[in-house]
């Protein structure tokens, strides 16, 4: 059992330090929105676009590996001003330190219609793969 538990941890740390890598380049780097709310559509659609091959593709299954609740503050260029995990899985801090990782390597579109940067709150659905649907942008469950 501990055999197995570990070889599932070990592939899915795997999966997400691969997710850890420089992100691509991603397309926006100026976002227009003018609430919290909008921006926060922005950057997902920002993060997605850093990471292609690390998105779940389709909707996710009934119970995802890992939950990651973030609230993210970015100042008026996109650079990441602070970073507060609210929720972290206990069971996997492999995800979290991989979560953390990819928001920190990732400069977010610049908010240039909020004159003080913007916060936003996202939740980070991990799968058992390592690849990932932000609440913002996610497609359900089955």
């Amino acid at each position: 059992m501990f055999s197995r538990s570990f070889a599932f941890a070990f592939t899915a740390l795997t999966a997400l330090c691969v997710a850890t890598a420089a992100p691509a380049l991603a397309s926006q780097t100026v976002s227009n929105a003018e609430t919290a709310k909008a921006y926060r559509m922005d950057a997902a659609r920002h993060i997605y676009a850093s990471y292609p091959t690390k998105i779940y593709k389709g909707k996710l299954p009934p119970l995802v590996h890992a939950i990651v609740v973030l609230e993210v503050d970015v100042d008026g260029t996109g650079k990441l001003r602070n970073l507060h995990m609210i929720r972290v899985p206990t069971h996997a801090p492999d995800v979290t330190a991989a979560v953390r990782t990819m928001i920190e390597q990732t400069h977010l579109p610049a908010p240039v219609r909020m004159a003080d940067g913007a916060k936003f709150t996202e939740v980070w659905l991990v799968d058992k793969s390592g690849r990932f649907q932000l609440d913002a942008l996610t497609e359900g469950q089955r």
